[in-house]
């Protein structure tokens, strides 16, 4: 009885923060042509100097284009080398996220549904699982890597890359579907297929009339990779930060399945959604590793970040709480580590230092530690204990999505109480104003 309770409170609980996040004043820029309007970076506090140096990072680390938005506004927008604004890149695995706001649609007509398996619209065979395996594969665990099916083949004569292989006798049993989590671009495709199906439409048609077309993007599907332009990957950005929404028509009403989609899908790995990876939650897996990784995603960016993250370090990164979009595209940036190629970790770190970095004065996003900020208990059931070093200006409170919870002018104290008891057990940020910078740490809610 107490878990339906919570999944009504749940569900009640989306549909007030997806209300606030869809009415939030983003700019969208018109469908046609190239106006955009934009934010001096001034007016963030951006020092020169410092956007210079993250420049010379992406620079340094093969970057192509690189786009910062404020709310649906250009702050930052560069090209490098041969790159202009209408050169035209791949998104690599990018476009699975894109992938997932399409089943989100479809589900929402009625064509889809996510709890029905996948041979409901491949037919049965698909697979050369054993028969009763096979029928366990629902949509959903296409969506969230959980097929069961085997990542591990090894390539053969016939089929070099049966990662890729959507051929029945590449989609061999290996688990049952919802109990591995693994990385495998194989059942990820076949959603294209699933798609066409469920529509009746190629993959192009279906992707132009629901999503290019109200929102001015230009792009196009080969061979399961989306082509396009680094402005047609922030428009999808812009898109996701406000909630499935592009102006006064709302692409996405589904609120929990938007929700489902940019947080947590399953318990094996903590920082997939639905084709979304998601920081700030504790641990993670990657591509090619049975392991279970200690820490965020990306130590060094903010806890709400979900991003859309591809091959050979394509970037969009969607930051609710600072309203910001980011995106890169390139080659790769140079660095080795978990999850090879297919999904690099540690240039988003990097490039979040630089980020964090832009604001004059000290870093304005980093997280409070030693002796001079104390917060106590934390996790925390009634009410957080602060002690500051010096007096700040303000704290402000906010939950995951940027809503503001509590807010108090510092007053010239450095002791104060967070008052927790009202708020829903989880994580949240507090913000913490001084006269030389801004601090950001996490609470936990119990």
């Amino acid at each position: 009885m107490w878990n339906q309770v919570q999944k009504v409170l749940v569900v009640l609980v989306l549909a007030l923060f997806m209300g606030q996040l869809r009415a939030q004043n983003y700019y969208f820029p018109p469908k046609t042509g190239t106006t955009w309007a934009s934010i001096s970076p001034a007016d963030l506090g951006f020092c020169p100097d410092r956007i210079d140096s993250l420049y010379r990072f992406l620079s340094d680390h093969h970057t192509k284009s690189f786009i910062l938005l404020k709310d649906g506004k250009i702050v930052l927008e560069k090209y490098f080398g041969t790159f202009v604004q209408d050169s035209i890149w791949y998104w690599a695995s990018a476009g699975k996220s894109l992938s997932a706001f399409m089943a989100g649609m479809a589900l929402e007509s009625g064509i889809l549904e996510l709890e029905q398996p996948v041979s409901k619209y491949l037919g049965t065979g698909w697979t050369s699982c054993p028969s009763d395996k096979e029928a366990l594969i629902k949509v959903r665990h296409q969506l969230t890597m959980t097929t069961g099916l085997d990542d591990g083949l090894a390539p053969t004569p016939g089929v070099p890359d049966p990662d890729n292989c959507t051929d029945p006798a590449c989609l061999v049993y290996k688990a049952d579907a919802g109990t591995r989590w693994a990385y495998h671009n194989a059942p990820y495709r076949l959603i294209h297929n699933v798609l066409e199906a469920a529509s009746g439409k190629t993959l192009q048609q279906y992707t132009k009339l629901n999503v290019l077309d109200r929102t001015g993007m230009k792009g196009i599907w080969y061979d399961h990779i989306m082509y396009g332009r680094a402005r047609d990957m922030a428009r999808f950005g812009l898109l996701v930060l406000a909630g499935g929404r592009w102006g006064n028509d709302t692409l996405l009403h589904d609120q929990t399945y938007f929700y489902n989609m940019t947080h947590r899908s399953q318990e094996l790995n903590k920082s997939y959604g639905y084709l979304w990876w998601l920081n700030g939650q504790g641990s993670f897996m990657l591509p090619g590793l049975q392991l279970v990784l200690p820490g965020d995603l990306f130590t060094t960016a903010p806890p709400d970040l979900f991003a859309a993250l591809g091959k050979n370090d394509q970037k969009i990164h969607v930051v609710p709480s600072k309203g910001w979009v980011v995106v890169r595209q390139g080659d790769a940036g140079g660095y080795v580590g978990p999850g090879g190629s297919q999904v690099p970790i540690y240039f988003d770190t990097d490039m979040w230092k630089y980020l964090n970095a832009l604001t004059c004065g000290p870093s304005a996003a980093t997280e409070a530690k030693g002796e001079a900020l104390q917060v106590w208990p934390n996790p925390a059931s009634d009410v957080w204990n602060v002690r500051c070093e010096e007096a700040p200006n303000r704290l402000i409170l906010r939950d995951l999505n940027g809503r503001e919870m509590w807010r108090m002018a510092g007053g010239g104290q450095t002791a104060f109480e967070i008052p927790a008891a009202s708020l829903g057990a989880g994580m949240y940020l507090l913000e913490i104003s001084g006269p030389n910078q801004i601090r950001c740490i996490k609470l936990l809610k119990s």
